[in-house]
């Protein structure tokens, strides 16, 4: 089963220190990899995280509720 690719068609601007970007850009450099899929990458986990939090969040609302 293929998976389908997904597509990029959205940007996003941020404004952050000039030396934080050059290190970023430096350190992502230095692990061959591009800064562009480190926070793809990074935003996916955050995403995740949350809403696992999020769920369980709810579950536990839902059965403080449900106790008598």
């Amino acid at each position: 089963m293929r998976v389908p690719i997904k597509t990029k068609d959205v940007g996003l601007r941020l404004r952050v220190e000039r030396e934080l970007r050059e290190e970023f850009v430096e350190t992502c450099q230095a692990e061959g990899r591009a800064a562009a899929q480190v926070l793809r990458e990074y935003m996916r986990e955050y995403v995740a995280r949350n809403r696992a939090a999020a769920q369980r969040e709810l579950f536990a609302t839902h059965e403080a509720h449900a106790e008598p």
